[in-house]
């Protein structure tokens, strides 16, 4: 659901990265992170973003203090929700985009992400998701001996779903080799969780291939269109 304003965007912040150019404004009520010319997502709502958390969580069995990783900051929404959910023991969140780490730290997003950010249970990796998933260092990130670190739950929100990449770098993630490095930063029985702006039975498939079980998507309904989905899958016990 978008909300819809006469007001002109007001460009709060333009950075140019090592992925191109990553934008914040403000429309009306709404933050909003652009990058490279494409809208990524705004503070309008966050039921997907945290759908994609829950969902994770509720495929999870009954073990104590899951560690999960999100995939992607954002504008915080699943990240501010799984830190208000006391289940969740260790919450780890890998972002490439030094900017969009900024803004949540010491800018406008702060709002969305400050409880969260100074919980005791949450660490920011800045580094990039398909280099972390494959345990390959990077440099970046400043934070050694994570490489080998697995979790209960990943929860990963980078694109706009598997068919629909904001870089093209990030459709191996997607491939049989990304889907093999995701089973292998879960534990036994943990869950693999993947925020898409629509279905994608051909993911679907793909999980299936790479040894997921219970593969399955969960719809959320959005104002006009094709529904948001998180497809979830299980590594065997």
């Amino acid at each position: 659901m978008h909300t819809h304003t006469t007001d002109a965007p007001v460009v709060l912040d333009r950075r140019e990265g090592p992925y191109g150019e990553v934008v914040l404004r403000r429309h009306g009520e709404l933050l909003q992170i652009i990058a490279n010319g494409c809208f990524l997502m705004d503070t309008s709502d966050g039921r997907s973003e945290r759908l994609l958390v829950d969902a994770a969580r509720d495929a999870l069995d009954d073990r104590p203090a899951p560690a999960l990783l999100i995939g992607g900051l954002g504008v915080g929404f699943s990240l501010a929700h799984a830190a208000a959910d006391p289940r969740w023991g260790r919450v780890t969140v890998v972002e490439r985009e030094a900017a969009i780490i900024d803004w949540h730290r010491a800018g406008p997003l702060a709002e969305l992400s400050a409880a969260a950010l100074t919980d005791p249970r949450t660490q920011i990796l800045h580094t990039d998701l398909v280099t972390y998933m494959n345990g390959t260092r990077d440099a970046r990130s400043g934070t050694p001996g994570t490489d080998d670190q697995t979790y209960d739950a990943l929860c990963l929100d980078i694109d706009n779903g598997p068919d629909w990449t904001v870089t093209e770098g990030n459709n191996s993630l997607y491939s049989p080799a990304g889907l093999a490095a995701c089973k292998a930063r879960l534990t036994p029985g943990g869950v693999l969780a993947v925020w898409s702006a629509k279905p994608s039975p051909a993911f679907d498939d793909a999980l299936r291939n790479a040894g997921f079980q219970r593969v399955r998507t969960e719809e959320i309904p959005v104002a006009r269109g094709v529904p948001d989905v998180v497809h979830l899958g299980v590594r065997a016990a």
